[in-house]
């Protein structure tokens, strides 16, 4: 009985549609962590020692996303 691996997408199907739904169900959440962080960001700078804790969180926030999409890239 063969007839459920024929019924199943290619596994670079799946890929691709697991990476898409990932970016999409995660975009609102950066998007609120982003804009959580705008005030933040727009008075850190004139606290003493506040533009290197914003360089810091800018750069955490990059790195999130930057491994949330390269961990998300389906198999070549």
């Amino acid at each position: 009985m063969h007839l459920l691996p024929s019924l199943l997408p290619s596994p670079r199907t799946l890929a691709t549609l697991q990476r898409v739904l990932l970016v999409a169900l995660l975009t609102p959440a950066v998007l609120a962590a982003l804009a959580a962080a705008i005030p933040a960001m727009t008075l850190m700078p004139f606290l003493p020692g506040g533009t290197d804790r914003a360089i810091r969180l800018l750069a955490a926030q990059r790195t999130y996303l930057s491994t949330l999409l390269a961990g998300s890239r389906p198999v070549p």
